[in-house]
């Protein structure tokens, strides 16, 4: 980014515009911004700072719905996550990363559009912890190959039935996990250089008001919408992901 007025603003508004879904949604922050910041910012600044802004979007969200926190239930996916990612970032020496994302992004978009077409889907109840942490280290890969670090759990909280409160007390801690670790592992590669940091801190404004505002449009959601908006998210990163 050379520093213009229009590519300042182009940052600006992808950053109020991710932070405003995943405040909504409790996801999608990252493939919100980086659709209008790839055409601005390297790959590397992408990845930092959808890093580092996830970090505190979906750690303020936690931080709000902390009461709520079930460690009971909250364990197993984050134990399979901590197993997960250092073998996600593995495959990407291995692996061709285009291949992977397209494969994640059809997949999404036939669940998506299995689950809207077809609403009453029976909650999954089988499998207990053992079943939780599976998805959990499977999240956890994918994360490691692709930065979306809660899809799989989100996906897997819907199939359970869970309410709303309790879906987002689940996958949001997990993708503050992942977030965390992918950090430490970017900061020990020595991989953030100070323009970078001046982009974070110049979005700090943005990124709060769009989590204030979706945290408050998230209050109003019911049940049933809260639902729709996660299959229609889901189904508008699994295009993003073929694409």
């Amino acid at each position: 980014m050379d520093g213009t007025t229009l590519e300042l603003t182009l940052f600006l508004l992808a950053t109020f515009a991710g932070a405003l879904v995943a405040g909504l949604s409790g996801f999608a922050f990252g493939l919100i911004a980086s659709a209008i910041w790839l055409y601005i910012l390297t790959p590397l600044q992408t990845a930092t700072l959808i890093i580092a802004f996830g970090l505190i979007v979906q750690g303020y969200s936690v931080w709000k719905l902390r009461g709520a926190l079930d460690w009971r239930r909250l364990w197993p996916f984050m134990a399979g996550a901590a197993l997960g990612v250092p073998v996600g970032v593995s495959v990407l020496t291995l692996a061709n990363p285009a291949h992977v994302r397209a494969g994640v992004g059809a997949f999404l978009m036939l669940y998506s559009l299995y689950a809207l077409l077809r609403p009453a889907i029976a909650p999954v109840k089988a499998g207990g912890a053992a079943a939780d942490a599976g998805v959990g280290f499977l999240n956890g890969v994918l994360g490691g190959i692709t930065g979306l670090a809660g899809i799989l759990v989100t996906i897997w909280c819907g199939l359970r039935g869970w309410p709303k409160d309790v879906q987002r007390t689940v996958f949001q801690p997990v993708a503050v996990a992942i977030f965390l670790m992918s950090a430490l592992w970017i900061g020990a590669k020595g991989a953030i250089a100070p323009d970078t940091m001046k982009l974070f801190l110049i979005g700090l404004p943005a990124l709060f008001a769009g989590t204030w505002a979706g945290l408050k449009l998230y209050g109003r959601l019911d049940e049933a919408s809260f639902r729709k908006v996660v299959l229609v998210l889901l189904l508008v990163s699994g295009t993003v992901l073929i694409i």
